[in-house]
């Protein structure tokens, strides 16, 4: 069982002796070496980082438990987030955990329904708002000004302090870190923690090298690949669609400092990825994860040689989180048949032996 991060990583994060030792058991996800799709595509070895393991079923936890131990520790009694998803279910279930009241601002029309009922169920105030997620930050980050509440986006920077802990396991699993990070980047918040674990853990002498950072955006949320901000993001992967990321500035320094790179993947590549995942490795993620899966598969057929690579692909969040997806991609037609051995012996065929 883990103890959880305040516990586990206290020392490398900003705690105090006042900071509660909030906890649901977040961290110590898997990291699953691909059985398939690594040689399939020529690499050295290939993780997965399942971060879908966390309590409420995203790398959100991570950040999240450091964000409400601290404003529980500041006095506060209402925490509040812009969300896409994922934000809004970590924040209400630590917000219910500490018995804090949590308000969720949503894009209306633009959440995944896994998420959406995650926040509902923890007993979140959920409001849908009139615009996209960056309308949503923008009415969230005014009313943390003007009133006595906490904003746990990843503009806190409790948030930033524990999601770097996954870097802090992957190192201790493979016992350096990999050549290679490949990551989603949407608000990109995630993949400037990673960054900020590993050059602590490599100051520490607890790694003897730094990966280079590979990030990726949809191809129509890809403000960053493009310069400028994307007003109205579109793609499939809910979780991504971001038009002005607010860790920018700190995503372009993990990118330079890691010698590293910024790209896109289209919505098709992230959809190919997504079934290659479940179907060969067994891994099941929502669109916005498989994002890291197709910038590797991009870049092997783009003629990058990993042969000798260690690489670690970061699986963000769980595949329940957007069930339609799966649905609308299935290999074989839902089927319907009687109570009868035979029948559905003819259905399935060639696949039963006597």
């Amino acid at each position: 069982m883990s103890e959880g991060l305040l516990k586990r990583y206290g020392d490398y994060l900003p705690l105090t002796a006042d900071t509660p030792m909030l906890s649901m058991g977040e961290g110590d996800t898997p990291l699953v070496e691909s059985r398939r799709l690594g040689k399939q595509f020529g690499i050295g070895r290939l993780f997965f980082k399942l971060e879908g393991c966390n309590p409420s079923g995203s790398f959100k936890d991570r950040g999240m438990v450091v964000a409400v131990a601290k404003a529980m520790e500041a006095g506060h009694t209402t925490i509040l987030c812009a969300s896409t998803g994922n934000t809004s279910a970590s924040a209400a279930a630590y917000g219910a955990a500490a018995g804090l009241e949590t308000v969720v601002l949503v894009p209306a029309g633009q959440i995944a329904e896994g998420k959406l009922s995650q926040a509902v169920a923890y007993g979140a105030r959920v409001i849908k708002i009139d615009g996209n997620f960056d309308a949503a930050l923008n009415v969230a980050r005014e009313l943390a000004d003007s009133y006595n509440i906490s904003l746990v986006n990843s503009v806190n920077p409790h948030r930033i302090e524990g999601q770097k802990t996954a870097a802090f396991e992957i190192i201790e699993t493979l016992g350096d870190a990999p050549d290679n990070l490949f990551i989603p980047v949407g608000n990109a918040g995630n993949i400037t923690a990673y960054w900020k674990g590993f050059k602590e853990a490599e100051s520490d002498e607890r790694a003897s090298r730094l990966p280079q950072m590979m990030g990726f955006q949809a191809e129509g949320s890809a403000p960053i690949v493009k310069g400028h901000p994307i007003a109205d993001p579109q793609t499939i992967a809910s979780a991504i669609r971001i038009g002005n990321p607010a860790s920018w500035s700190s995503a372009l320094v993990a990118r330079d400092e890691s010698g590293g790179s910024i790209d896109t993947v289209s919505d098709d590549e992230i959809l190919e990825a997504y079934k290659l995942l479940a179907r060969m490795e067994g891994i099941f993620c929502e669109p916005a994860s498989a994002a890291s899966v197709a910038g590797v598969i991009k870049c092997s057929r783009g003629g990058m040689d990993f042969s000798s690579s260690t690489i670690v692909c970061i699986i963000t969040g769980n595949g329940l989180k957007d069930p339609s997806v799966a649905l609308a991609l299935a290999s074989h037609p839902l089927e319907e048949s009687s109570a009868d051995a035979q029948i559905v012996a003819g259905i399935v065929g060639a696949q039963l032996k006597q």
